[in-house]
């Protein structure tokens, strides 16, 4: 494989540009789970960020997952138990700037946090007798996260699922009001997830919406085109749309992920 490509978020990290790309919002109150634990992960000297983990059984695999966004790990209280139920532990993990997370949210400080967001998942869950398998999880903007990490430590990781996640920026950023061209941004400099998705042969599930009005479904296309697994599937939910996703195809969207978690088990 070609080597993974040296980030550049520069054209990114402009205020016209972050003012539209994240909305944060702070936590409102603790976990509705008495099986939640609220962690801080310290990512820098000066900064650290806000988690939920939803832990059930010490031998389910275990999802780090990254939200999409305008959510924070709170939104996710009702949904925690019901991975749980399903022999699966949900890890939540917020960015800066989101619910109990310090410092503002920026690409570049995103794009450097899920490093030592990993490295201390993995340390946690070894000492803490949790020994699945660790499966990557993005939704949405959690995408640019989880791809990442894949193509970084493609050995070090179980498994990877991508929920409503992009394969091009500059569809979305002309999407939210930003033209790709006045700010000099084109596909190789920035979160280049399709080409980072090569980099990770590993088990892969591709989860979208039929009728994305955001991401629209084709990206799902390219990323499954573009991915060298060999156990990659992909999962349309018919009729959903970004935001109604879960709602609209609960009964598949958990089935798939259950079924692909037992597979990366198998691995």
């Amino acid at each position: 494989m070609n080597r993974k490509p040296t980030p550049d978020f520069t054209i990114l990290d402009r205020p016209d540009v972050l003012s539209v790309l994240f909305h944060p919002r702070p936590e409102p109150g603790s976990p509705s789970s008495a099986l939640a634990r609220d962690m801080i992960i310290p990512v820098g000297e000066k900064h650290t960020i806000g988690a939920r983990w939803h832990m059930g059984p010490a031998n389910g695999p275990n999802l780090l997952f990254f939200h999409g966004n305008g959510e924070i790990v709170a939104d996710y209280d009702d949904l925690g138990p019901l991975y749980n139920s399903l022999g699966l532990n949900l890890m939540a993990v917020d960015y800066r700037g989101y619910g109990r997370s310090s410092g503002e949210p920026s690409v570049a400080a995103m794009m450097a946090d899920c490093h030592r967001i990993l490295l201390f998942s993995k340390t946690w869950l070894q000492q803490n007798g949790y020994t699945a398998p660790l499966i990557l999880m993005g939704r949405s903007l959690g995408s640019a996260s989880v791809l990442e990490l894949a193509a970084t430590y493609p050995d070090r990781i179980d498994g990877l699922i991508i929920e409503s996640g992009f394969a091009f920026a500059a569809p979305l950023l002309r999407l939210l009001g930003i033209d790709p061209e006045r700010i000099g941004f084109d596909e190789s400099a920035g979160f280049a997830n399709l080409e980072k998705i090569r980099h990770y042969a590993g088990p892969t599930l591709i989860i979208h919406a039929e009728h994305d009005h955001i991401i629209p479904y084709s990206d799902s296309q390219a990323l499954l085109a573009a991915s060298p697994s060999p156990k990659k599937t992909r999962v349309k939910i018919p009729g959903a749309n970004h935001n109604d996703i879960f709602l609209r195809g609960m009964k598949t969207y958990l089935e798939a992920i259950q079924t692909f978690c037992r597979t990366c088990t198998k691995s």
